[in-house]
């Protein structure tokens, strides 16, 4: 395996991981939305933003690892 193939399969990863907050933020969003809409208990709601708030965390995590590993 060269070695631009080497990180391109690392960039890959790097990216996928970054993704996967992304879709666990997207869905909890929807879950809040369906909350409002049925008058369902503001508890699943508050647990869903709390969700919401690590998702982003992990994210910024993982571009930040995407960053770093474009500056070495």
């Amino acid at each position: 395996m060269t070695e631009e193939s080497k990180q391109s399969t690392a960039l890959n990863k790097l990216v996928h991981d970054a993704r996967a907050p992304l879709n666990r933020i997207s869905m909890n969003a929807e879950l809040i939305k369906l909350v409002l809409e049925n008058d369902m208990p503001k508890q699943k709601a508050i647990e869903a933003l709390d969700k919401i708030i690590l998702n982003c965390q992990q994210c910024s995590e993982s571009l930040q690892n995407i960053t770093d590993r474009n500056n070495d």
